[in-house]
């Protein structure tokens, strides 16, 4: 498939597979890596309708590192049981050490 013709959504799953283990983005630099800096609402809502797509859902949070997706994910906590999982730190449902977990797509990966 070229890749002018996979959707904004693929291209948003594709970014967040990359994500590695232990680490967070936030929609708006995958929306910045992408080349639609406005469009970080929509990479939410790639994210919101990612969970039958094997995507690490749970490693995107907002650009403070809060975790805004929390409700779409079954049960109470389980975006930030999994955050933590993974050793990411969360205390009131904020990312610890936000830049030290930070993930920059733009400074990790070439489309």
């Amino acid at each position: 498939m070229k890749p002018e013709t996979i959707n904004f959504f693929d291209k948003v799953y594709q970014v967040a597979r990359q994500i590695p283990y232990g680490r967070v983005t936030s929609y708006g630099a995958i929306a910045n890596f992408l080349g639609a800096a406005k469009s970080a609402r929509m990479v939410g809502y790639a994210m919101n309708g990612s969970h039958d797509k094997e995507v690490p859902a749970h490693r995107v949070v907002n650009r403070k590192g809060l975790l805004t997706g929390k409700h779409h994910f079954d049960g109470t906590h389980l975006m930030e049981q999994l955050l933590e999982s993974e050793g990411v730190k969360v205390i009131d449902l904020q990312v610890q050490d936000f830049d030290a977990v930070f993930w920059d797509p733009s400074k990790e990966l070439k489309f």
